[in-house]
C-alpha cells in the first residue's frame, strides 16, 4: 500500500495576493478512486498541476510513482488511430489493447480512421485506454465527460469503476456516483476528504449546512445574551460609582478595599464577556465563509403568445452536407423537452434551426407568431474582451447580469479580467447569465452544464423547477435531465 502525502501545501499564482491553497495537509491512498469537485475557479486543475510537479509551492507533495495527466496531446493526429495507439503502447500485447477497447465499446473501424477525424467521444475512449495501459503511476483524469453522450458516459463510468489509483475531475453527479469511492472537495483555500461517492457527500453536505445554520442561530442568540450581560455590567459599574459618591457625601468612610475588589472583579468579568462576544462573532463569520451556500438564481420568462409554441413534422436538418434523420414533436407552454441521442445525430443543428439560424432543413416547422427566443450555444470559446463590453454589446442590464454571475460563484476580481483568460466553466457561466437576463417565451440551451461545477448545477436545477420556463435543451447530465425535463425526444 502506497500513499500520496500533501503536507502544509500553500500556493498562489505569481503576482496574486490571494492563496489558492493555504496550509493544506492530506494523506491519500494511491489505490483510491477519488472524485474532485468544487466551484469553478477554486483550483481543481491547479491541484492536478501541483501533483504533476509543474508549479513551485510551499510545503511538500510526495507522489510514490509519479502522476500522468488526461487529456494529453497526440502527435501527428492525421495518422490512423490504430498506429497512434501502437506508438503510445509499444510493449502492450494486441490482445490486451483489444480487451480495453472492448470494455470501452470502441468500434474496430475507429482504429482505421485518422485520429483527427474521430468524434470527441471516440478520442476520449482511445486516450483513456492508452493512459491506463501505459502509465503505472497515479492518474489525473480531467473532465473526460464533456464530449460524451449519456450512453458513452455510462460506458466510461463502468470502465473507470474497474480501475484504481486516480483522481477524476467531473461535474456529472451520476457519473461520479458510478465510479468513485472517495471525494475531495475544494473550498476557500482548503481541501476536504470524505469517503463515499458524490451522493453520500451531498447528503453529508446538506446535513452540515443545516447544522451550520443551527449553529449560526445559536451563536446569534449567544451574542445577544452576551451584549445584554455587558449592558447589565455597565449598569452595575455605574451603581458602584454612585455608591462611592453617596458614601463620600454622607461623611462615612468608604471601605476602599472592598470597593476596589468589586471594581476589579467586575472589570475582569466585563473583559471576559467582550472577549467571548468577539470570539462568537468570528466563529459566525468563519461558518458563513466556509459554507458553500448556493444562492438562488432568478429568471423571468415572458407569458407565451400562444399555448403551442412549436410544431415539427418530419423535420430533418442538414449537417456537414448530409441530411439527418427526421424528427417530429410539438412544444406547449410550460413544457421542457430534453433532446437525447448519440453524438452527431443533429441535436445542436436542430436547436440552431429553432433559434432562427440559417440551417437548411426538410419538413414542416411551425413557430408561434411573435415568439421571442433566448439561445445558449454549446461553444463558449468565442468570448473575448472585457465583461463590461460584452454586457453593453449584448444589451443586458448590467447590475442584474453581474449579480447573476456573483451568485454563480464569480469572484469580484474576475470582473476586471479579459474573458479569454476565463476557465471553460466561467465562460459557460457568462452565457448562462446572459440567457437568464433575457426575457423570452422560449429558452433553447445546448449543453448548458459543460464544464460547470456541481454547486452551480444544483442552483440552475432549482431555478428551472421554481420558475418553470418553456425550454428545449440538450444535456448529457443524467441527474439534471431526469429532474428538470417534463419529457424527452429521442433523435436517431
Amino acid at each position: 500500500m502506497s500513499f500520496i502525502e500533501i503536507s502544509h501545501l500553500t500556493f498562489a499564482y505569481p503576482g496574486s495576493y490571494d492563496n489558492v491553497f493555504e496550509d493544506v495537509s492530506l494523506r491519500l491512498d494511491a489505490d483510491w478512486r477519488l472524485g474532485l469537485i468544487g466551484r469553478n475557479g477554486k483550483g481543481k486543475t491547479t491541484l492536478l498541476r501541483l501533483l504533476q510537479g509543474l508549479y513551485p509551492h510551499q510545503g511538500r507533495i510526495t507522489m510514490p510513482a509519479g502522476a500522468a495527466y488526461f487529456p494529453f496531446e497526440v502527435e501527428e493526429p492525421q495518422r490512423p488511430a490504430g498506429e497512434i495507439l501502437e506508438s503510445l503502447l509499444p510493449d502492450c500485447p494486441p490482445w490486451q489493447l483489444q480487451c480495453e477497447l472492448s470494455l470501452l465499446q470502441v468500434e474496430e473501424g475507429a482504429l482505421l480512421r485518422p485520429f483527427e477525424t474521430l468524434s470527441g467521444g471516440e478520442k476520449t475512449k482511445l486516450l483513456l485506454a492508452a493512459l491506463f495501459l501505459r502509465d503505472p503511476g497515479f492518474l489525473l483524469v480531467d473532465e473526460p465527460t464533456d464530449h460524451l453522450d449519456r450512453e458513452a458516459r455510462e460506458t466510461v463510468a463502468r470502465y473507470l469503476a474497474g480501475k484504481k489509483g486516480f483522481i477524476l475531475v467531473s461535474h456529472d453527479r451520476h457519473f461520479l456516483d458510478l465510479c468513485v469511492d472517495h471525494v475531495l472537495v475544494l473550498g476557500n483555500r482548503t481541501i476536504q476528504l470524505q469517503q463515499g461517492n458524490y451522493s453520500s457527500w451531498q447528503e453529508n453536505f446538506t446535513r452540515a449546512q443545516q447544522f451550520e445554520r443551527s449553529q449560526y442561530d445559536r451563536l446569534s442568540r449567544q451574542v445577544r445574551q452576551l451584549e445584554e450581560a455587558a449592558r447589565r455590567t455597565g449598569d452595575w459599574s455605574d451603581k458602584v460609582e454612585k455608591s462611592k459618591k453617596g458614601t463620600r457625601n454622607s461623611g462615612l468612610r468608604p471601605d476602599r478595599g472592598y470597593i476596589g475588589h468589586k471594581s476589579a472583579k467586575m472589570m475582569k468579568r466585563s473583559k471576559a464577556i467582550e472577549a467571548r462576544r468577539e470570539r462568537a462573532v468570528e466563529e459566525k463569520r468563519a461558518l458563513l465563509q466556509e459554507a458553500q451556500e448556493e444562492e438562488p438564481l432568478f429568471l423571468r420568462p415572458l407569458p407565451a403568445p400562444k399555448h403551442r409554441l412549436l410544431e415539427l413534422r418530419e423535420v430533418a436538418a442538414d449537417y456537414a452536407g448530409r441530411t439527418l434523420q427526421p424528427v417530429s414533436f410539438s412544444l406547449e407552454e410550460g413544457e421542457r423537452i430534453l433532446l437525447r441521442g448519440a453524438n452527431g445525430c443533429g441535436k445542436s443543428s436542430l436547436l440552431k434551426l429553432l433559434a432562427g439560424q440559417a440551417v437548411p432543413y426538410r419538413g414542416v416547422l411551425y413557430t408561434a407568431s411573435g415568439l421571442i427566443v433566448s439561445y445558449l450555444p454549446q461553444e463558449a470559446g468565442f468570448l473575448r474582451g472585457s465583461l463590461g463590453d460584452f454586457t453593453r454589446d449584448s444589451g443586458l442590464d448590467r447590475p442584474l447580469f453581474w449579480a447573476l454571475l456573483r451568485k454563480l460563484g464569480f469572484e469580484r476580481v474576475q470582473f476586471e479580467k479579459p474573458m479569454e483568460s476565463y476557465s471553460a466553466g466561467q465562460k459557460k457561466k457568462v452565457l448562462l447569465a446572459r440567457s437568464l437576463c433575457q426575457r423570452a417565451h422560449l429558452y433553447l440551451w445546448d449543453e448548458p452544464l459543460n464544464y460547470v461545477d456541481v454547486f452551480s448545477r444544483l442552483q440552475i436545477e432549482q431555478l428551472i423547477l421554481q420558475s418553470a420556463p418553456t425550454m428545449v435543451l440538450v444535456e448529457h447530465d443524467a441527474a439534471f435531465g431526469q429532474r428538470v425535463a417534463t419529457r424527452e425526444v429521442v433523435m436517431r
